[in-house]
């Protein structure tokens, strides 16, 4: 692209010399304003030439160009939802809507029950809050963020993981790429993978043909937020691919990826002012965002690449490699094991 310089000291090459072109003359004076608009009309076209490209384009004008192309939205947010263990009362009702929570965050019971005669229900939650916020380990949902009659005491026994975030530009990118690049065709396995991808909370699949036989299929899923998907995925993925696909597969297996623990023993020398609990921190964050990017697109975790990842987490000076049996890890997915 032309700055204003360089097109009007190509139109001042182009006027006769016999004409005065130096700079507060009338032909430099009433030729530079038309070289800075030029110049803008350069930029503006430069502009919408880089729109035609989709790694330029980002947020709502990425979704529109995609939806246009392919029919594919942008997947949105979901709600983090679970079960939990309320006690109290005997035949106290649970109405929906009354909220329990977690430190500052809020969930609201979204189907009624009442507690049988040992005091204890099981009770649907929703968090009120979409993304990944409401995702919580076990045993942290505790609290009644007001006092409801009749109810004593909550607690979520299973972690919480299916609150997602709406999906990226890189996520919607990259379906958009599958789809031109290894489109599903006549419920070849592309298919499979496409419509596990379509639903809300998916966020890869891995497909298995004839892993039992001919007419046979696995789906192996893992949600959003790269972990094994819950039942409700599951269940969402198997129906949504039944709907789809085509007479003669008589075999059709929807399944989550298997979570495997990875294990790191080092021993850490800590920069001034760092506890080991922050840095312990900081190497899991690191080590599992990058387990988080490679889920499902290779089989192989580098040595020398978690290494790096542990030197450059906040807070660590230097390591070197020893028991530490505390600092573990969860997420290496295995591709298409039950």
């Amino acid at each position: 692209m032309e700055d204003e310089k360089i097109i009007h000291d190509r139109m001042m090459v182009n006027i006769s010399n016999d004409y005065d072109k130096s700079k507060g003359n009338f032909v430099y004076d009433i030729t530079k304003p038309v070289a800075v608009e030029f110049a803008k009309q350069q930029e503006k076209i430069t502009a919408v030439r880089d729109k035609l490209d989709i790694e330029n384009l980002t947020g709502d004008e990425l979704t529109k160009i995609v939806f246009q192309r392919t029919g594919q939205s942008r997947k949105p947010a979901t709600r983090a939802t679970t079960t939990v263990i309320v006690s109290g009362t005997a035949g106290t009702l649970v109405k929906p809507g009354e909220l329990i929570g977690r430190e500052t965050i809020l969930y609201e019971v979204i189907e009624e029950a009442f507690l049988n005669d040992s005091g204890f229900a099981h009770v649907r939650i929703q968090c009120t809050e979409f993304g990944q916020i409401g995702n919580a380990p076990a045993n942290t949902i505790v609290n009644f963020p007001a006092s409801i009659n009749g109810l004593v005491n909550v607690y979520n026994p299973d972690p919480v993981v299916n609150g997602c975030d709406e999906e990226t530009d890189n996520d919607l990118r990259e379906r958009y790429y599958d789809k031109l690049q290894r489109p599903g065709k006549a419920g070849n396995k592309y298919h499979y993978r496409e419509w596990a991808l379509e639903v809300t909370g998916a966020g890869d699949a891995k497909i298995f043909p004839r892993y039992n036989g001919p007419l046979s299929m696995k789906v192996v899923v893992i949600d959003a937020n790269k972990l094994p998907a819950a039942i409700e995925l599951i269940e969402a993925v198997r129906d949504h691919n039944e709907e789809e696909m085509p007479f003669g597969v008589d075999d059709l297996l929807v399944i989550p990826a298997v979570a495997l623990l990875l294990n790191l023993s080092v021993a850490l020398t800590l920069m001034p002012g760092y506890t080991e609990e922050v840095v312990k921190t900081n190497i899991k964050k690191n080590i599992t965002k990058h387990l988080k990017e490679i889920a499902f697109k290779t089989s192989f975790v580098s040595y020398a690449k978690i290494g790096a990842l542990i030197i450059e987490s906040d807070g660590v000076l230097d390591y070197q490699d020893q028991s530490m049996d505390q600092l573990l890890m969860w997420l290496f997915l295995r591709m298409g094991c039950q």
